[in-house]
């Protein structure tokens, strides 16, 4: 199970609304290259976790990422340039 701090809910329902959303678009957790995680944004697929706040599907994580996330927290802290998300 994967638990996502409340704090990143409102950094991740923030980031959505400012790349305006369509109905039924949701920021999607991936890997990068380097093994950190990014968010892009897409629509919910079959088999989704979906991370709801305030009305919005603030993350989306593939079920391919299920084991790698299991028991991992996703948070947020906030520097000089910005929310800066993180999985811990």
């Amino acid at each position: 199970m994967v638990t996502v701090t409340e704090k990143a809910k409102r950094v991740l329902k923030a980031i959505l609304i400012a790349s305006r959303p369509g109905p039924d678009e949701g920021l999607r957790l991936l890997p990068d290259p380097s093994g950190n995680f990014v968010v892009v944004s897409d629509t919910e697929l079959t088999g989704d976790l979906v991370i709801e706040h305030g009305g919005y599907k603030v993350l989306l994580i593939g079920m391919e990422y299920f084991r790698i996330l299991d028991g991992k927290t996703v948070d947020c802290r906030v520097t000089e340039d910005g929310a800066v998300l993180f999985v811990r």
